[in-house]
């Protein structure tokens, strides 16, 4: 088995009128490798999760990621106030999409007005998914963690972050 690619970098990429917006380059890469079906010509498919209302960007999953996910969901007990939840963040809240032969997919209105999309599209790699922002959002999330390091001290290493085995869920 290969190297598994990653989902890196920031970029910043026009939306037209009609919700369409290019693909990161090296984003499309990693699409085309985490889809079992792709072979060279055809459009790589991904997955965009828009469910949890708290978030403020659209979460998007190669198909493998996506399988993962789906079957660490599928474990739960079937009926379980969990399992619920997730299939109808995971799997309802969900849309399967393609990356057409310009590198360009269409994000549907709904999902623009969800996340205040409105011209200009912020992709954030975050290694097995990246996600989409509005500018804005993003800017303010980057002004978060910023905010969260000054806290932490002159002297403070995000590399110690790793370290940290206490999975408290507390966010940066």
């Amino acid at each position: 088995m290969g190297r598994r690619l990653r989902f890196r970098g920031e970029f910043t990429n026009k939306v037209d009128g009609k919700g369409r917006v290019s693909i990161p380059a090296p984003f499309r890469r990693v699409l085309e490798k985490g889809d079992p079906d792709w072979t060279e010509g055809l459009n790589p498919n991904f997955v965009i999760v828009y469910g949890d209302g708290r978030r403020k960007f659209l979460e998007c999953y190669t198909i493998e990621e996506m399988e993962e996910v789906e079957a660490k969901i599928s474990k739960k007990k079937r009926g379980s106030a969990q399992r619920r939840a997730l299939e109808l963040l995971f799997l309802s809240q969900s849309m399967t999409t393609n990356v057409d032969e310009t590198g360009r997919i269409v994000i549907p209105a709904r999902l623009r007005d969800k996340i205040g999309l409105d011209g200009t599209a912020q992709f954030a790699g975050t290694a097995d998914t990246f996600q989409i922002w509005s500018p804005e959002a993003y800017d303010a999330e980057v002004a978060a963690t910023e905010e969260y390091l000054e806290e932490q001290g002159e002297d403070f290493d995000p590399l110690t972050l790793l370290d940290d085995d206490d999975d408290s869920g507390e966010e940066a």
